[in-house]
Parts: structure tokens; C-alpha cells; sequence
């Protein structure tokens, strides 16, 4: 079965870690620098700023405890979100300018990409939550390259090929990453042992601190969902729309898990993966939702089919499709981005219908394609990026010592070895 002792990751972290951060920033030497023009950025700065910091306390607090709840892995969980959001943000900045605001040799740096960018590198976020407790920091910053990258790239694609708009691009991020995920996490799961099932467990303290980065991203989540709007029109109802379907997916999820449970008991599983559903699912539609009965309808189906996943998919992945997912995301973020991905096609066919434009077949096309392609990409760029953290060269940690924070923190109080 080999060693149970942690592999240790002193040359290679250090090594690639460091010299990634001098190339990128030799890149930023030569080829960014700040818009210097002060109409525009007095006015940027008045749009963006509070949108920026709501998406920032989004991406670093809430995502950063959400994942949190493993009796034994809530360091790595929160330190380790911390360090994929950091890098992916650098890296998604550069990557956006190259690839859709490069000119005269430079990429101009506003507040808006960097907004842009932290969106972006919340894809791994939702990715990570699938592996974590079973990979290392040198392959977390791997999987962080190669998903900001190939998300980067399909949006680019998404845009450009199928016309389709910044805001809807974006929120295809819940598909992308939950699909990413769930391949990443299917090439890469090991059968668990019998104390490693135990360290998964959860327990009530770090239960409490995955609530608090669900109530953090419960409260942020409207400013992630408008961010990219420009309309002041479009930005309202965005809100709005998120506001009643977090709301109601909410209520959705608690009364659900007591109904599922034989003596009436409230899952906090179940509270942490379904209360953001609402949120989730009305995102790509919120700014064509016109009505709040639409957004409560979209929070209680996203509820339902996210607290239903998270009862039964675990059962259905583990023994049948031999897939792990550590953090249940794809309930969390897959099915009601799913769910949001079909809504947005039926909006717009009702919208056009409606406008009696004769292009309806055309523009289901392209929007079916654009959800198609962010599936699609989302796949294949997980077992690719599988088979890249596979190698042995990145020192995996041991099964024995999956979701276990000994394996990569400093416990002065414990005995040597461990």
C-alpha cells in the first residue's frame, strides 16, 4: 500500500510557485500598465468599486469557508482558496487583456478586468471544492492555470463565435466548473479507506464556519449576478430577481431536508449546498426576469432539484460511477446552473416570439451551443487537467492521508512525522 506518511512538497511548491510568480511578473512589467485617463476611471471607479469589493468578500470569505466543514481539513480548505484565488486573479488578468483588450503592445489594467479576473478565478473555486483533501497546493496551482485558461478561452470563443453577451458568458462559470470538476474529480478519486472515511466526516465547529461562508455568499451573491451589466434597468432587476430566488430557494432547502429525513431533522449539508441554488440558477436570466413570481419559481425549483442532489447523487456517483465529489458542488452548482442555462434559452424564445422575429431557430442555436460548449469544454479540459495531476512528479499526498491538514500544515504540538 506504500507510505502513510505525507509526501513531502518542500522543493517542488517552492520551486514552481516562485517561478511562476517572477514570469508573471516580468509579463506585467512589459506588457500592462494602469488606464490613466481621469474622466473615465473617476467614472469606473463609481460603478465598480462597491461591485468589486462585494464579488472580493464573495470569492475570499465565502468561498473560502464554504468548503470548510471537514472535521480535519479546514485549514487547507480556506488557506488553500485563498492561494488559487490570488494566482488565478493575476493570471485571469493577463489572460482577459491578451485575448480581448490588447492593444498598441499593452494590456490596460482597470478596476472593471480586475473585477473580471476575481469572477473568473472563482471558477476554480467551484472546481476545487470536488478534489479538495485529495490533491496538494503544486497541483492546485496546475489545476488553477489550466482552468483559468481554458474557462478564459471558451468565453472568448463564446463571444465571438456565438454572440453571445460578457454577462451570459460569465455565468455559464456554475456549468464550466461544476463539469470541470466532476471529470477532474472522476479521473483522480481512490478507493477510501476505512479511517480516511472518518476524517471526512464533518464535525460541529467547522460546520458552523461553512455556514458563515454560505451567509457571506448568500448576501453578496446580487452583486455577482449584476457585475457585468451595464444597464441601470438591467442591474435592478438582476437584483431583485437574485434577492427573491435566494429567498426562496432558502426556505426550499431547509423544509425539503427535514422532509427527507425519517425523524424530521434539518441536514446542514444540505442547507449549505441548496440555499445558494436560487442564486445560481436565475443568474444568466436575472436581467430578462421581469417579474419576481419568475425568479421565486426558478429559487424553489433550484431548491428542490439542489437539495435532492445532494441526497442521492453522492449514492449514485460513488459505487456506480466511481466518482468522489469531496464538497457536493455539482448539486451546489452544476444542476441549478443547469437549470439557469435552459431557463436563459427559454426567456429569449419567448422574448423574440413575442417581438415576432423570425429569427427564433437561429438564436436557439446559438444559445443552446454557447451552454453546449461550456459543458463541453468544461469535460474535457477536467480529464485533461486529470491526467496532468496524475503524474507522480507533483507528489500527491498518500489516500491514507486524504483530507487531513497534518499532511500540509505545521503542527508544532504533534509528534514528528505526522
Amino acid at each position: 500500500m506504500g507510505s502513510k506518511y505525507p509526501r513531502s512538497v518542500r522543493c517542488c511548491l517552492p520551486l514552481w510557485a516562485l517561478m511562476l510568480e517572477a514570469a508573471l511578473i516580468l509579463i506585467f512589467y512589459f506588457f500592462t500598465s494602469y488606464d490613466d485617463s481621469p474622466e473615465k476611471q473617476k467614472k469606473l471607479m463609481g460603478t465598480y468599486q462597491a461591485g468589486f469589493q462585494d464579488v472580493t468578500v464573495m470569492a475570499a470569505l465565502g468561498f473560502g469557508f464554504l468548503t470548510s466543514s471537514l472535521r480535519r481539513h479546514g485549514w487547507s480548505s480556506v488557506a488553500f482558496g485563498l492561494f488559487m484565488l490570488a494566482l488565478g486573479g493575476q493570471w485571469a488578468v493577463l489572460l482577459d487583456g491578451f485575448l480581448n483588450h490588447f492593444s498598441r503592445g499593452k494590456v490596460i489594467i482597470t478596476l472593471s478586468s480586475i473585477q473580471r479576473a476575481t469572477m473568473t478565478a472563482m471558477s476554480v473555486l467551484i472546481s476545487a471544492g470536488a478534489v479538495l483533501g485529495k490533491v496538494n497546493l503544486v497541483q492546485l496551482m496546475l489545476m488553477t492555470l489550466v482552468e483559468v485558461t481554458v474557462f478564459g478561452t471558451m468565453r472568448m470563443a463564446s463571444r465571438q463565435v456565438l454572440q453571445t453577451d460578457d454577462h451570459v458568458s460569465m455565468m455559464y462559470v456554475h456549468v464550466f466548473a461544476a463539469c470541470f470538476g466532476l471529470t477532474l474529480a472522476w479521473y483522480l478519486s481512490r478507493p477510501l479507506l476505512k479511517g480516511v472515511e472518518e476524517k471526512e466526516k464533518t464535525a460541529t465547529s467547522p460546520s458552523l464556519f461553512a455556514m458563515l461562508g454560505t451567509l457571506f455568499l448568500w448576501m453578496f451573491w446580487p452583486s455577482f449576478n449584476s457585475a457585468l451589466l451595464d444597464l441601470p434597468n438591467e442591474r435592478k432587476k438582476a437584483v431583485l430577481s437574485t434577492c427573491y430566488a435566494l429567498a426562496v430557494s432558502t426556505v426550499t432547502a431547509t423544509s425539503v431536508s427535514a422532509l427527507a429525513h425519517p425523524q424530521g431533522k434539518i441536514s446542514m449539508t444540505h442547507v449549505h449546498n441548496a440555499v445558494l441554488a436560487g442564486g445560481v440558477a436565475v443568474g444568466v436570466s436575472c436581467h430578462l426576469i421581469s417579474s419576481p413570481w419568475l425568479a421565486m419559481v426558478l429559487g424553489l425549483v433550484a431548491g428542490l432539484i439542489s437539495t435532492g442532489g445532494a441526497k442521492c447523487l453522492p449514492v449514485c456517483f460513488s459505487p456506480v460511477l466511481g466518482i468522489h465529489d469531496t464538497c457536493n458542488m455539482y448539486s451546489t452548482f452544476g444542476l441549478p446552473g443547469l437549470l439557469g442555462g435552459i431557463t436563459y434559452i427559454v426567456l429569449v424564445v419567448l422574448q423574440i416570439s413575442w417581438t415576432k422575429n423570425s429569427m427564433i431557430s437561429y438564436q436557439v442555436l446559438l444559445d443552446f451551443g454557447a451552454l453546449s460548449l461550456a459543458m463541453a469544454m468544461g469535460l474535457v479540459s477536467g480529464i485533461l487537467t486529470g491526467i496532468l495531476l496524475d503524474l507522480k512528479i507533483w507528489k500527491a499526498p498518500h489516500v491514507a492521508k486524504y483530507f487531513d491538514d497534518q499532511a500540509f500544515w505545521e503542527f508544532p504540538h504533534l509528534a514528528v512525522g505526522f
